[in-house]
């Protein structure tokens, strides 16, 4: 797992080839999260703690670490990201230190994380009851619980931080943790034709996304699709969809518009609702690619690769030379590369 960090972008820009590749390689790997593919079992039975698989031994090494400091950039974040990164690439005893010098809920959760096992599940513990409306703490607690063994509680917190605070990344992460059996991590991005000004790149990020946010207090469609896609990238699924929703209802004939309010519904527990109101618009939009490409990145992210890749081919056949087109023909490249078209 990774520490996240918002560089600075352009919101708009098209999905990368990093971006594209991580997807397909997510899906190809999926018979590597068997473990975590228990733990949904478990929350789908109730979360029990005698049902089969709800103990297990404890896993070797230390649980993963996921921070998220979105458009922060000061001299903490700094050097929690180095020691977050450090940790994740196994090096405990070098990130511990850096950890020490902080004494915010992200440095103390990664103090605890550095000396693992030792008392690190009753630090989380007393962090969780001292923060209770905290998906970080919950997220981390969940891996904690994971790492000894306890796969039961390990899922109801995952539950927790999904529902304490379900607008961050963190509960985007814990999402992406229940439901790893059958999809890409994450959600499905809503990808735009177009781009914010290019001088909006040369700015920080936090002032990136305070212009953004500004542009989009005015009535306008694409103000608020530019807007929303900014903090779809920051893990803000909520704040988002409410963007999209609200550039559809400006829009109500923008294809662009009403795709991204159909993705911005996207949720791992609920994906009937952005297929209910994406599959339609391919009627309104018969030949307008934009749907038929996001259609595809929605079965992709529940894993129905197949469904995706023949979506992925009408999209070329849309408009050949489209920008989604030129998005789909990488997809197919790489599921077909991957062994998954």
């Amino acid at each position: 797992m990774r520490c996240k960090a918002l560089p600075l972008w352009l919101p708009s820009r098209p999905m990368s080839p990093r971006t594209r590749v991580l997807a397909i390689v997510a899906l190809a790997a999926l018979a590597a999260v068997a473990g975590v593919v228990g733990v949904t079992l478990l929350q789908t039975r109730g979360e029990t703690t005698t049902a089969p698989g709800a103990v297990t031994a404890p896993r070797k090494g230390a649980p993963p670490l996921q921070l998220d400091f979105g458009v922060r950039d000061d001299a903490e974040v700094r050097a929690l990201t180095r020691a977050a990164k450090l940790y994740n690439a196994g090096r405990r005893a070098a990130a511990a230190p850096i950890f020490a010098r902080y004494h915010s809920l992200e440095a103390q959760i990664g103090t605890a994380f550095a000396t693992w096992p030792g008392h690190a599940l009753d630090d989380l513990k007393r962090l969780v009851a001292a923060h209770p409306q905290s998906a970080l703490a919950e997220l981390h607690l969940g891996w904690a619980y994971y790492w000894t063994g306890r796969n039961a509680d390990a899922a109801a917190a995952w539950k927790r931080a999904e529902a304490v605070q379900p607008d961050t990344p963190f509960a985007v992460d814990a999402e992406s943790v229940l439901y790893a059996d059958r999809d890409v991590p994450g959600r499905p991005p809503v990808v735009l034709p177009y781009s914010a000004p290019a001088s909006l790149a040369r700015l920080p990020a936090s002032r990136q996304l305070a212009v953004l946010a500004q542009g989009a207090a005015a009535p306008e469609a694409r103000a608020k699709l530019l807007y929303g896609v900014a903090l779809q990238r920051l893990g803000r699924s909520l704040s988002a969809e409410r963007q999209f929703a609200a550039a559809a209802k400006l829009a109500p004939d923008d294809p662009v518009a009403q795709v991204a309010a159909a993705v911005g519904r996207f949720t791992k527990a609920r994906p009937q609702r952005a297929f209910g109101k994406l599959g339609p618009l391919t009627a309104v939009f018969p030949h307008d690619p934009i749907v038929r490409f996001h259609l595809a990145l929605l079965l992709l992210w529940t894993g129905q690769k197949k469904l995706g890749a023949q979506q992925f081919r009408l999209t070329v056949a849309d408009n050949p030379k489209s920008m989604y087109a030129k998005q789909a023909r990488a997809f197919l490249a790489d599921l077909a590369k991957n062994g998954t078209s």
